[in-house]
C-alpha cells in the first residue's frame, strides 16, 4: 500500500521568515481552478477585493461585500493545498471598531479556512491590527495607495512622489508592523520610499507598483495574463490570453454555425441519423 503524502501549507511564520532571506511570490486568485494552477509556484495567494472589478465588472472595490469575499475565499481554499491564502476585508467590514473588525475577520477565517486576512490603512488602523493579532487572527497590512480610499485620493495616484509625503507613509508602515501585522502591501509607491520602508521595518513588504525594492511582489493575475485590456502601467504581461481566448471563441463559434468540427465526428449528423 502506498503512503499518502499530505502537502504542508505554508504558514504565517514562514512568510515572515522571508524577510532579508528570499523574495515572497504572490498573486491574486479568485476561484478554485486557477488556485490549482498557482499553488505550486507561489508562496501566497491573495483573494483580493479586486475581485469586484476583475470578475464582477465593478468600477471600484467599494461595492464588494463580506459574503462575496467569503464565497471566493472558499473556492480558492478548495483549489489549493500548499500556498498561504489571505482574504481581503472589504470596505465597511472593519473600520468602525476593532470589535466589529474581529467579528467579521473571525467569520472570514472560520467560514473559508484561510490563514490570514488583509486590511487597508496604516496608523489609523494600528489599534485594530493589534486587537486582531492579539486574538489569533494574522493580519497583512496595506498602505500607500489604498483602493478603498480612492474617493479621498481622487484617483489611482502614486504615493510618495515628494519627500514631504514620506513621513506620514513611513509612520503608517511602522504602526502596522509594530501592531503585529506579519507583512504589509506597499501599493502605488515611489521607489525610493518603498526601498526605505523595506529597510526600516522588520516584516516583509509586498510591492504592487512599488518597485523591485520590496521583499516580495504581488500582481492581479488577470493583469499579468493579458486578460485586462487596460492594465496598470507598471504591470508586465507574461501572456496574452485575452486575444487567445477571443480567437478560440471566434473559431468555435464559426464551427458551430457551420455545423462542422474538423477532426471530430459531426454531432449534428449523428442526431439526424438517430
Amino acid at each position: 500500500m502506498s503512503a499518502v503524502v499530505q502537502t504542508k501549507r505554508i504558514t504565517v511564520p514562514e512568510i515572515k521568515a522571508h524577510k532579508n532571506a528570499k523574495p515572497v511570490v504572490c498573486l491574486t486568485c479568485y476561484h478554485a481552478h486557477t488556485a490549482r494552477l498557482l499553488d505550486e509556484h507561489v508562496d501566497l495567494m491573495l483573494v483580493g477585493d479586486s475581485v469586484g472589478m476583475v470578475m464582477h465588472g465593478m468600477e471600484t472595490t467599494l461595492g464588494v461585500t463580506l459574503d462575496m469575499m467569503i464565497l471566493h475565499g472558499k473556492a480558492v481554499m478548495r483549489g489549493s493545498k500548499r500556498a498561504l491564502v489571505v482574504v481581503d476585508m472589504p470596505f465597511g467590514s472593519y473600520e468602525e471598531s476593532p470589535q466589529i473588525a474581529f467579528r467579521n475577520a473571525a467569520r472570514v477565517i472560520s467560514e473559508t479556512g484561510c490563514q490570514a486576512i488583509k486590511l487597508e490603512g496604516g496608523a489609523r488602523m494600528g489599534e485594530t491590527v493589534r486587537y486582531l493579532a492579539d486574538r489569533g487572527i494574522p493580519v497583512m497590512g496595506h498602505i500607500g495607495l489604498t483602493p478603498q480610499r480612492i474617493q479621498i485620493f481622487g484617483g489611482f495616484r502614486t504615493q510618495g512622489r515628494t519627500e514631504a509625503e514620506w513621513p506620514a507613509i513611513e509612520a503608517d508602515a511602522k504602526a502596522v508592523a509594530e501592531a503585529g501585522a506579519f507583512s504589509v502591501v506597499l501599493e502605488g509607491m515611489a521607489e525610493p520610499l518603498a526601498a526605505k520602508i523595506t529597510r526600516e521595518i522588520a516584516i516583509p513588504t509586498i510591492g504592487i507598483g512599488a518597485s523591485a525594492q520590496c521583499d516580495g511582489q504581488i500582481l492581479v493575475m488577470e493583469d499579468m495574463l493579458g486578460l485586462n485590456p487596460n492594465p496598470p502601467k507598471f504591470v508586465r504581461q507574461y501572456a496574452s490570453m485575452g486575444p487567445d481566448i477571443e480567437a478560440a471563441v471566434k473559431a468555435y463559434a464559426a464551427e458551430v454555425r457551420a455545423r462542422t468540427f474538423p477532426g471530430k465526428e459531426n454531432v449534428y449528423s449523428m442526431k439526424k441519423t438517430a
